[in-house]
């Protein structure tokens, strides 16, 4: 109990200027953060109440499968993340620096790597399953921190990892995290959706991440009202309409002046709708120069581009790149008689006849392209943003795209830490075997900032009881 008029709550009367989501103003105003640079905030006593609820719900749904707490350091050797290829994939995102004897260090953004030296003292597969976790601090320096709370540099998280014998291990312990995630966000008052998405820079197979919908969240997930489906954007898939393209025919250059955009094409005298038209992009895959294709109409997801050709660095050609390569300039780019350079092509490009690219040379372009005769395809990939109303991938009812904030992730790891680390134990027949892993994070402050995004109205936040930093407040009125 405390009193009120010894309580530091620092309430404001407006919102704070800079602040644009509703949980960063009625937190603010409402006392419960302040901002002491970008991305970096103070947690006043009201949100230390909250934290501490949430943090005890995770304690106790975590303890309740079997976890094991620990609290590991969150300065970590530059050599440590080498040894798994993360510490050039984290790039400009983690904090380094080097310390008086000018050794390489880092601020953890994540403790795949620190955990994995730990488990190098597991011997047999008798001391598994494993399931260890911690609620400690980390860092990420975020290029554009905003939303308060949502994107910051400096956070809480909760990160479990669990290690086991086979797959099938695994499999239970991220059945096991899922049903856990479930009760943790249903007790803190939070109704979310668990979506497919992608593994990006953690590795592996298998990810789930757990969004509640809000208009102030970064994350785009599709789902289906009719059977449930769920995908994150860099991961989602769907139906679309089956074309009736007409009979091959040969193709035929035209000129085009001063055309460099699809929706220039479309509207020039003799060119072709979006649908028609052949999106022809250059990117440098693992510093490999590449095209990368698509229907006019549709639009790159570059995760999904990296995911499936399984590139670490990932950018855009620059102009000079591509007209040195090319020779022409971005908007009249094309495949067709390319050889020299890798081509990867979305699905929805496959068997189309009849389409209109560029010719690789400026002010001109080509028509009646067969993609399968005329451009040598070395992969077909979904690679292309999911749109709303188009079919569901499982029932072809029409697909939803809703705006949400990433709660939580769970991940399918396998082997990737296990064998770059070394961490093997004996199986049963005495054989060193590389343990499968996988890890499991919640955002602490984030998780508070969602329930005040899901749950306010004009006069202010409306918190569940099982979260709210005061279950009471008793006021003398006197006569």
């Amino acid at each position: 109990m405390i009193r009120w008029s010894q309580a530091f709550i620092p309430t404001l009367r407006d919102d704070p200027a800079e602040a644009e989501a509703p949980s960063h103003k009625l937190l603010v105003r409402g006392g419960f953060i302040r901002q002491l640079m970008a991305g970096s905030y103070s947690l006043l006593p009201p949100a230390m109440r909250v934290r501490a609820k949430i943090m005890e719900i995770i304690r106790e749904e975590m303890n309740r499968i079997g976890g094991q707490e620990f609290l590991l350091p969150a300065l970590h050797p530059a050599e440590l993340w080498e040894a798994t290829g993360r510490l050039e994939v984290m790039g400009a995102e983690m904090f380094r620096f080097r310390d008086r004897k000018d050794a390489e260090i880092c601020l953890g953004m994540t403790h795949e790597e620190v955990f994995t030296t730990l488990a190098l003292e597991l011997d047999s597969y008798r001391d598994l399953p494993q399931i260890w976790y911690q609620i400690q601090t980390k860092f990420r320096d975020e290029p554009r921190p905003k939303a308060g709370m949502l994107r910051v540099r400096e956070f809480t998280m909760k990160d479990s990892y669990t290690f086991d014998i086979d797959a099938e291990g695994l499999q239970r312990q991220f059945e096991l995290h899922d049903g856990a995630y479930r009760r943790i966000f249903a007790r803190c008052g939070l109704e979310t959706i668990a979506v497919e998405a992608s593994s990006g820079a953690m590795g592996g197979s298998g990810s789930i991440e757990f969004m509640v919908r809000g208009e102030a969240g970064e994350d785009v997930v599709v789902t289906c009202a009719a059977c449930g489906y769920a995908a994150n954007v860099e991961a989602a898939t769907s139906q679309i309409p089956v074309v009736d393209d007409p009979a091959p025919a040969a193709v035929e250059p035209f000129d085009t002046p001063g055309v460099r955009t699809i929706k220039a094409l479309e509207a020039f005298e003799g060119g072709a709708p979006a649908d028609r038209q052949i999106k022809t992009l250059v990117y440098f895959l693992d510093g490999v120069l590449t095209l990368v294709l698509l229907r006019g109409d549709h639009e790159l997801v570059e995760q999904k581009l990296q995911d499936a050709t399984g590139a670490v660095e990932l950018r855009p050609a620059q102009a000079d790149e591509i007209q040195a390569a090319l020779g022409a300039r971005p908007g009249s780019l094309g495949a067709v008689g390319v050889d020299a350079y890798r081509v990867v092509a979305d699905r929805a490009l496959a068997g189309r006849v009849g389409m209109t690219t560029g010719a690789n040379r400026d002010d001109l372009h080509l028509r009646n392209v067969a993609v399968d005769r005329d451009i040598s395809v070395a992969d077909w990939a979904d690679i292309r943003l999911v749109r709303h109303g188009e079919g569901c991938p499982v029932c072809s009812a029409p697909l939803e795209v809703v705006r949400t904030i990433e709660v939580g992730h769970i991940f399918q790891l396998g082997t990737k830490y296990s064998d770059a680390l070394g961490a093997r134990v004996q199986d049963a027949d005495g054989n060193a075997r590389a343990m499968f892993m996988g890890c499991y994070g919640i955002g602490v402050e984030r998780t508070m900032a969602a329930v005040v995004e899901s749950s306010h109205d004009d006069a202010g936040m409306i918190w569940p009881v099982s979260v709210a930093p005061y279950e009471v407040v008793i006021t003398v009125i006197r006569a």
